[in-house]
């Protein structure tokens, strides 16, 4: 079987420093895409709404802004806990998109918006366009751990998937309005 592979490469007037860790989103599209585009509504004012999971994720992270054609500036990096608060505060003055219960995703949401057919980043640019291949924050802990646990967990969108980090590192977040999660939705089970 012969694969076959394309490039995206992006060229910026003024690059953020994460750009200087990747060259280029790399595609092997001899696999199904598993988040394509038809599965998402464009609302039109920086949002997705996600068919499937019945979500409506930020098209930019946390810091940046949607321009109505890609996202500017650089995403800013929160602790585990000061990216709920940074959510509550978006909240509390006024939200985004006219939504006002935007929140750190779970796990399984995070993931089901991870593009396994690209890395660099693992993610469909069309839809999240100016990902950086770095890791994101959940809200979901190990079973058991709540509310003690000092980790997370975060997902990759470069080549590492999940990993379970101290609460005190500095991540990027991209926040996703639906869907609210219960307690149980912070411990390790997925949150389905």
């Amino acid at each position: 079987m012969q694969m076959r592979q394309f490039s995206i490469v992006l060229m910026l007037g003024s690059l953020p420093a994460w750009s200087t860790a990747w060259a280029g989103q790399t595609c092997d599209k001899s696999f199904p895409m598993s988040a394509p585009v038809e599965r998402f509504t464009d609302n039109g004012d920086g949002t997705l709404y996600d068919i499937e999971p019945d979500l409506t994720w930020m098209r930019c992270s946390l810091g940046q802004v949607w321009t109505g054609k890609t996202c500017t500036g650089t995403p800013v990096a929160y602790t585990w806990q000061s990216a709920q608060d940074a959510a509550d505060k978006l909240n509390r003055e006024g939200g985004y998109a006219n939504r006002h219960d935007w929140r750190v995703p779970k796990i399984a949401e995070l993931a089901s918006i991870a593009e396994r057919q690209c890395f660099n980043p693992r993610i469909n640019l069309t839809l999240f366009p100016a990902t950086p291949p770095v890791y994101f924050w959940t809200i979901t802990m190990r079973p058991g751990s709540f509310p003690d646990d000092p980790n997370a967990y975060a997902i990759s969108f470069g080549t590492e998937g999940p990993k379970h980090i101290s609460k005190e590192e500095k991540l990027d977040v991209r926040l996703v309005s639906g869907g609210v999660p219960k307690k149980n939705d912070y411990l390790g089970n997925g949150g389905s």
